[in-house]
């Protein structure tokens, strides 16, 4: 720690010497550095675009530009040499001489400088009269220690303005949900200037922990070479992790297909058991239910498990202790930044590796509430982080609802940020007058119970979807697309879904199919061993995706009609996602809008 310590500070000096205020910065690594020495930094990847960079770049009125690579510096410095106009810029890596600054003046200052800088001023004051006094101004814990821009699924980005006390109260907090010990490994793979990804790290280095970082494409080589205590990521990857396992599954021989699935099932109901029994089902009953009632109900349940039992531990002999190996994970999965599926958390849980499931924005710093292991209920984000209220009230008339009812979410307490930076108007919106931050999201408080099935489940933070995601028909009617999403998600004929349909009659779609398996399945139900079946007409492949559906979504209360299947993902780099991989709900509907039109007629 005296090594990472003097690593962050000596540069400091340095900063101190050119006297920086604001930075835009597109690397983690320099983030405390700037932020010890009383200046804000205004982070931001380095994939992001040129026009969204120098927007940033000047709604902040940030005076200086801190980039990781030549590359990077180059892509960027035409634009902001003419419309912003830094007064200096601070590289990380690479060279200086691989920079192109023709007819450009702007000072550039390699990390080794500025290093150097701050070292000649540690050796300075050393040898001066002062060398006892303090060198460095106090900062104020409510002062403004980075302005961190929202990328959202909806609307422009906010800058975000979070304070010191802000952070510190995550690096404080966060151990009673994930009790880290010095010299266990984490891996990592979102953005470095992510909220979630920043309160981790900074969270991380004071535990003494080894961090790694990996990327979607080497996650499952890094999963098996490192073997990580925790892996830290969003719903997507433990998706994709699970669809790698089911995908795994399907292709191997009849009878160990077979047994695999039996086995899992297996494990499935005995896992619904053992909730049942150990009092950690969630319920929206504000009655508890009658101690008869509960006693033959843990009975009942007791009883099925036992018998189970013995299965689960073929199970987990035979196919769980494999998954796990192959998967890496030692302690557990943190999940954050979006609705972990219910059919992939009871999948891992049934299979013997722990998912914590967590909740927060940029504007709560970021973790506002998550699953602790020795509370890991399935379906919640679990309890508040230390000196967090919560309250939930009506998304038209703002009363307070009792537990079990759901409203928007509302949030009060140390992680809530001081606003947004030069726009109190928005800021008035989203904080009212005693502090209470809407966060915009629907959900309900788990109920105290004594007796029943969701007797230890009191208090809990259960999420279901965002206020203004909901869809309204023409009919009247309000749709939570999440619901049919997850549940459409289920088939592996479908890699990413947006459910439609606002100011409509009905609810539509746009998919975009996994071919591969679509493929797969279309030669198996024509013919296993007809070679002529290379590629699917759109037809048939939309019929199968429509099929597929209504095969998974069959139980929701809305169903999906017409269907519009599309080639192109939904990724970063075309813009529908966001950093932490949720779909831009409004930047899919304005793309596809055409389509969509004529879907209706």
């Amino acid at each position: 720690m005296r090594r990472l310590h003097f690593s962050l500070i000596t540069p400091v000096g340095g900063l101190l010497l050119i006297k920086v205020s604001v930075c835009l910065c597109s690397l983690y690594y320099f983030m405390p550095g700037i932020m010890a020495t009383g200046a804000v930094n205004v982070v931001r990847g380095s994939r992001s675009s040129v026009e969204e960079l120098l927007q940033i770049y000047c709604h902040s009125e940030s005076v200086a530009l801190v980039v990781d690579n030549p590359e990077f510096f180059n892509r960027i410095a035409e634009s902001f040499s003419y419309k912003a106009a830094p007064k200096f810029v601070i590289l990380l890596w690479g060279e200086k001489s691989s920079l192109v600054t023709a007819g450009r003046h702007t000072p550039i200052y390699s990390y080794n400088e500025i290093k150097k800088f701050g070292q000649e001023r540690r050796a300075k004051v050393a040898r001066s009269n002062d060398a006892g006094k303090y060198e460095y101004e106090f900062i104020d814990p409510d002062d403004i220690a980075t302005i961190m821009y929202t990328s959202g699924t909806t609307g422009n980005p906010k800058g975000v303005m979070l304070t010191h006390q802000n952070l510190l109260h995550q690096i404080r907090n966060l151990s009673d949900f994930v009790p880290a010990e010095a010299g266990e490994r984490f891996l990592s793979m979102l953005p470095s200037w992510h909220a979630y990804e920043r309160a981790c790290e900074y969270f991380i280095f004071t535990c003494g922990v080894e961090q790694k970082y990996t990327s979607i494409r080497f996650l499952k080589d890094d999963l098996k070479r490192y073997q990580p205590h925790y892996l830290i990521s969003v719903p997507l990857v433990y998706e994709t992790l699970y669809s790698g396992i089911q995908k795994q599954i399907s292709t191997s021989s009849p009878v160990r297909k077979y047994l695999a699935l039996t086995l899992i099932k297996v494990s499935l109901a005995y896992t619904e058991m053992k909730r049942i029994y150990e009092g950690l089902c969630l319920t929206k009953n504000q009655k508890p239910p009658l101690y008869i009632v509960s006693l033959v109900d843990w009975l009942w349940a007791r009883v099925v498990a036992f018998v189970l039992w013995p299965l689960h531990m073929l199970a987990e002999k035979l196919v769980h202790k494999k998954i796990r190996s192959s998967i890496g994970i030692t302690k557990a999965g943190v999940s954050g930044g979006g609705s972990l599926p219910m059919h992939v958390d009871k999948f891992f849980e049934a299979i013997g590796v722990n998912v914590q499931n967590g909740y927060g924005l940029t504007e709560t710093s970021p973790v506002v509430s998550a699953r602790r292991l020795r509370c890991n209920v399935l379906g919640s984000v679990g309890h508040p982080i230390k000196d967090t209220e919560f309250k939930i009230v009506d998304h038209e008339t703002g009363t307070v609802l009792p537990p079990g009812s759901k409203g928007i979410v509302k949030v009060r307490g140390p992680p809530v940020m001081k606003g947004y930076y030069k726009n109190p108007l928005a800021t008035k919106q989203v904080i009212d007058d005693d502090g209470w931050f809407n966060t915009g999201d629907m959900g309900w408080i788990t109920p105290q119970h004594s007796t029943g099935r969701s007797r230890s489940c009191g208090g809990l933070i259960v999420l279901e979807g965002r206020a203004k995601d909901t869809i309204v028909l023409s009919t009247g009617e309000n749709v939570e697309p999440l619901e049919i999403e997850e549940a459409a998600m289920r088939s592996n004929l479908i890699q990413q879904i947006v459910v439609i349909g606002q100011d409509q009659r009905r609810l539509g779609a746009i998919i975009i199919p996994n071919k591969e398996a679509a493929e797969g399945a279309a030669k198996q139900k024509i013919s296993p061993v007809d070679p002529e079946v290379n590629e699917l007409s759109k037809e048939t492949l939309t019929s199968m995706v429509y099929e597929e559906l209504m095969k998974w979504t069959s139980q929701c209360s809305f169903q999906v009609g017409p269907v519009l299947i599309v080639d192109e993902p939904f990724t970063i780099d075309n813009g529908l996602m966001t950093p932490t991989m949720k779909i831009r709900r409004d930047k899919v509907v304005d793309q596809y809008k055409d389509e969509i039109e004529r879907l209706y007629k």
